[in-house]
């Protein structure tokens, strides 16, 4: 399993369009991969569970993957909810 702390660093936070974005690029992932802010645990492919979170801008959470791209997956969305990609 990897785990990572990342603070969300996107223009509006995550909104529904964001959200949407992030399930897809989780999804394209084999591992099984969690978003963890305080005592929620959420499945990142998941829209319904990610909506549930009401993540904003500048708050911090874990990602967490365990499975055979575990370390690509956590990158990917680490990279992702920091702003580097779009």
């Amino acid at each position: 399993m990897t785990k990572k702390s990342v603070t969300i660093n996107l223009e509006n936070g995550l909104d529904a369009r964001p959200i949407a974005l992030l399930v897809q690029r989780a999804s394209q992932h084999e591992s099984s991969i969690y978003i963890e802010i305080g005592d929620k645990r959420v499945n990142a492919k998941s829209i319904m569970g990610m909506m549930s979170l009401v993540l904003d801008n500048g708050e911090t959470l874990t990602v967490s993957a365990d499975g055979t791209d575990e370390k690509e997956a956590v990158v990917d969305l680490e990279q992702f909810l920091s702003g580097q990609t779009a």
